[in-house]
């Protein structure tokens, strides 16, 4: 029953900046209780792990290609969680997913249980 909601994709140019939120739809369960990821994926290749916050926003995690240039963040009051994107790059280009996960963080695609339909970036050069 949870529906999770991606939104803040499109085009931007390299060098650019965008922010892509996730929230949740219909019935709308908090968010709270789990860590939250972000996932990335072009089509011919895998999903890939981007970042994970935990369930206070105290410990984040990022993959090695998006460190220094991508911040996750959440606002449980909001009852959302953010993906602040800086720094954008072509090869940044993909649907971006969010996930909800477990009591700890994961990198492991297979530890998310729900997904948003994804949001399309792309960053032209």
């Amino acid at each position: 029953q949870v529906q999770l909601v991606e939104s803040g994709g499109g085009l931007v140019q390299a060098g650019d900046s965008l922010r892509l939120s996730c929230g949740t739809s219909g019935s709308g369960r908090t968010l709270t209780p789990y860590s939250m990821g972000w996932f990335r994926q072009v089509p011919g290749q895998e999903r890939k792990f981007v970042a994970v916050i935990s369930r206070n926003g105290a410990i984040t995690n990022y993959a090695d290609f998006v460190k220094g240039r991508f911040t996750i963040s959440r606002d449980n009051a909001k009852n959302t969680v953010y993906l602040q994107m800086n720094s954008l790059k072509p090869e940044d280009t993909a649907v971006y997913y969010c996930a909800r996960g477990s009591l700890l963080p994961s990198t492991n695609p297979g530890a998310y249980e729900y997904w948003g339909h994804g949001t399309q970036v792309t960053v032209s050069s």
